[in-house]
């Protein structure tokens, strides 16, 4: 099982101390949420069944991969993940350039989690239409592929259309960096399906967990694809091996915890965990 680091649950003065601690114990990754604006008067919110947004407006929000360039230069092993990018808020040469460009500093760690986005006051703000959503983000994705699989791609979209265009260097890892695909409805889940390399849920319980991989499976084999090949992320809550064994019964893949109650604790927290999961370090340089 792949343990991952929550830093949406940090105040930022902590990530790079945990981030460097997570690497240290031989924590698997680190994942960073990202938005490009937040709106001062917000709705909605990405849990289902909820109205009010998580956060408030004076968030603070940092660039995700210019961050995770950042605590790639610090640390050897731990994965850099951002969880989620909101990948149809920009042109997809942005996107490419920026996940190219992370891989190849950090050695090919990047991992990229994607979504469609709930925040439309956002996409207002950007003067784009949060109705295709969507569209955008499967557009999106199609070209990010291109580019870095490709010599040469020229494009004809709806959303994107450019001649004939050269990309270099293409990323470390092949085809692409690992491509997680975020959100809980079934139009998400479906593009897990159908374009993703894996599927990237919220907080979940063994339980709701149990409910949304059924459908993902279901989704996969409605598409041709094996769920032993697809890898599923959840965040949730783990205090004892045993734990491991239940959550891999499942089929996921990799954990996102968040073992501390306040910031300041979260490096003694990793500590604890590690101790009790018996995570083992990575092999000194």
């Amino acid at each position: 099982m792949k343990l991952g680091i929550a830093l949406g649950r940090l105040h930022p003065d902590d990530f790079l101390d945990v981030t460097v601690a997570g690497d240290r114990l031989g924590y698997e990754s680190v994942w960073l949420p990202e938005h490009l604006i937040l709106p001062s008067e917000m709705s909605g919110s990405p849990h289902p069944g909820e109205g009010h947004p998580p956060i408030p407006p004076d968030t603070p929000v940092f660039d995700a991969f210019v961050y995770l360039a950042f605590l790639a230069g610090r640390t050897r092993s731990i994965r850099l993940g951002t969880g989620v990018y909101n990948i149809g808020l920009r042109h997809p040469f942005v996107t490419a350039r920026a996940v190219q460009s992370l891989d190849v500093v950090s050695g090919g760690r990047a991992e990229l989690g994607v979504g469609a986005s709930w925040l439309w006051e956002e996409w207002k703000a950007a003067g784009l239409d949060f109705a295709t959503r969507g569209q955008r983000v499967d557009e999106a994705i199609v070209v990010c592929k291109r580019l870095w699989t490709e010599r040469e791609i020229a494009h004809r979209g709806r959303f994107f259309e450019f001649d004939t265009v050269r990309f270099e260097p293409k990323p470390i890892q092949k085809p692409w960096p690992p491509i997680s695909i975020g959100g809980e409805s079934e139009r998400a889940l479906d593009r897990a399906a159908r374009v993703g390399d894996g599927w990237i849920g919220m907080s979940h319980d063994l339980d709701t967990a149990s409910v949304q991989i059924a459908r993902l499976r279901a989704r996969l084999e409605a598409h041709g694809r094996a769920f032993d090949d697809f890898g599923v992320t959840v965040t949730a809550d783990v205090r004892r091996s045993d734990d491991l064994a239940q959550w891999r019964a499942l089929g996921v893949t990799r954990l996102v915890v968040a073992p501390w109650k306040r910031s300041c604790e979260a490096v003694d927290g990793l500590v604890r965990l590690a101790d009790t999961l018996g995570l083992v370090p990575p092999d000194p340089p």
